[in-house]
């Protein structure tokens, strides 16, 4: 008999919805929470200059005594990219199997973090304590190997979280999935599903991973003549896997160039995850003591970035790298929503240099299509289903799928970030919302960019800037030097001496008009100048660039 009686489990996600990217959740019941992946995004075409987008974890720090633990499902960037950021300010366990743990670690070490932040490995199977929750990692499939579900158990019922996963009945490195846990849990009664929306609208089943080495057998045995540079994800260690398999069998040396990739294969290695026969790899400096037929170059850069390897190589900035006429470059790795421009914009460049691009059917998705959400909700048979892992299209598409498996459809919830769900066996509503925004990190500055700080840049990008340059003399208010018309980005002065000289006169009469008023408060003044300066360029120009006076007194 189920305990109806107990109170329900609040489920906030602080990002990872209508987005792809920056994943975090945390399950809340009385005085514990745990919390789920620690991700970051990376910033839209609209945030300039921004590196990176970090969660809002003001929730979290309001309530860090009842922080149990940091639970994460697999080590990629958008699960626990944010890891070291929020790890300043919270200090929270972190719970994790065995490769996702060694990226993480390479993450804490980079920020001076190994000392402070405890750490437990997690089997597969193996169930842990946190506060009033117990935590089941079951293993799944995904495109980096050590990935797992979580099946929570809270006072109010089992939550099971799947993460990223796909269903891969032939995994390149370990075992497929544990669908018989699955099964065996909705046996015991899920309360609620949260589920991997990213490739929902794709019906089917993903392919094998395995199905891309067959392909790369093919590619090297068609290019034995040539060059063969291959770009991917860094943590996809399973893709690099087969590359290295490929380069063996045809007697080809291995280079790995982008800071991530070699950070991610060397923690591999040791982990022993992935196999390198010995003399396989060689550094990037000795690339010249090999006929260009025998050298695989595999690098990051396939998301089109700006100051990975392959871009650098791509644009001639490379100091070991460049493309030589003849060079095949395969992109291993379709393009996240948005990055499409930026790649295409490197596979001009390549081709322009000679090199030959292969795009096509060297990927298949981490993630699962259709059929096997089916069979996730076939196993599992959850009383509520809340879509993950996806912008607002792909969790209305899974809504939909989850009433087509028999959910309910007012026990479906489509949530936004940010939203507190309550839930128990008689409870399925939105009670409330906390902050949560995202961070803008640029350079090593964390939230010191909001939205006003965004928005001029955005002005000073679209429109440009002039300074105004006035000095008054103390007390009288007299001008003493000035007014000086400074333009960055707005007009070309050699050729716009006219407009600046009457932009002068403009100011100077509204400094007149100041003086005649006897109005002697800079901020008026400086408003003042900026108005009527304002409507004379949008009059002229049909433009309105930032305007910044400056006043000194002498």
């Amino acid at each position: 008999m189920k305990n109806t009686l107990s109170n329900p489990v609040k489920i906030i996600p602080l990002g990872g919805l209508e987005q792809i990217g920056m994943n975090i959740t945390a399950i809340e019941y009385e005085d514990s929470i745990v919390v789920i992946d620690c991700g970051l995004s990376f910033p839209e075409d609209e945030m300039l200059g921004i590196d990176l987008v970090i969660p809002d974890v003001t929730y979290l720090l309001e309530n860090a005594d009842k922080i149990k633990g940091l639970v994460i499902t697999h080590g990629h960037e958008d699960h626990i990219g944010a890891i070291p950021y929020v790890e300043k300010e919270l200090n929270m366990p972190i719970y994790a199997t065995k490769l996702t743990m060694g990226i993480i670690e390479n993450k804490l070490r980079e920020h001076n973090l190994m000392q402070n932040v405890r750490r437990k490995v997690v089997t597969f199977g193996q169930i842990i304590n946190l506060g009033c929750f117990r935590i089941e990692f079951i293993r799944t499939n995904h495109s980096i190997t050590d990935a797992a579900a979580l099946a929570i158990y809270t006072p109010a019922g089992i939550i099971v979280h799947t993460g990223d996963f796909k269903i891969d009945y032939t995994p390149v490195f370990g075992d497929p999935i544990d669908l018989s846990r699955f099964a065996e849990l909705g046996k015991k009664g899920v309360l609620a599903l949260m589920a991997d929306s990213t490739n929902v609208t794709r019906p089917g089943f993903t392919p094998s991973e395995k199905t891309v080495g067959k392909t790369f057998d093919r590619l090297f045995d068609d290019n034995r003549d040539h060059r063969i540079i291959v770009a991917t994800f860094a943590s996809n260690v399973d893709r690099v896997q087969q590359i290295i398999n490929s380069s063996v069998k045809y007697g080809r040396k291995v280079v790995v160039e982008g800071r991530s990739m070699v950070n991610i294969i060397q923690t591999a290695i040791e982990l022993g995850y992935i196999n390198i026969p010995d003399n396989t790899l060689i550094e990037i400096d000795r690339i010249k003591e090999y006929p260009d037929n025998q050298i695989v170059l595999i690098t990051t850069g396939s998301q089109g970035e700006n100051m990975a390897a392959l871009s650098r190589i791509a644009s001639s900035i490379h100091n070991k790298v460049a493309i030589i006429p003849g060079d095949v470059v395969i992109f291993s790795s379709s393009p996240i929503p948005g990055n499409e421009k930026a790649v295409f914009k490197i596979i001009n460049e390549l081709e322009m240099k000679g090199a030959h691009v292969i795009f096509e059917d060297t990927h298949v998705s981490g993630h699962a299509c259709q059929e096997e959400l089916k069979l996730m909700y076939a196993l599992t048979k959850p009383k509520y289903a809340i879509p993950v892992h996806g912008e607002y299209r792909h969790l209305k598409r899974h809504s939909e799928l989850a009433i087509e498996m028999g959910v309910p459809k007012e026990n479906v919830k489509l949530l936004t970030t940010g939203d507190v769900l309550e839930v128990s066996e008689d409870v399925f509503e939105v009670t409330g919302r906390v902050p949560a925004q995202g961070i803008l990190v640029d350079g090593l500055g964390v939230g010191d960019v909001g939205n006003i700080v965004l928005r001029d840049r955005q002005h000073l990008s679209q429109n440009g800037l002039i300074i105004v340059v006035v000095t008054l003399e103390k007390y009288s208010n007299q001008i003493l030097a000035g007014p000086d018309i400074v333009s960055r980005g707005f007009v070309y002065v050699r050729e716009s001496e006219s407009l600046l000289d009457d932009c002068r006169l403009v100011v100077e009469e509204a400094l007149d008009v100041c003086l005649r008023r006897n109005i002697s408060d800079w901020g008026k003044i400086k408003g003042s100048i900026k108005d009527s300066l304002s409507e004379f360029l949008w009059k002229r120009t049909k433009r309105s660039p930032m305007i910044l006076p400056i006043i000194s007194e002498v």
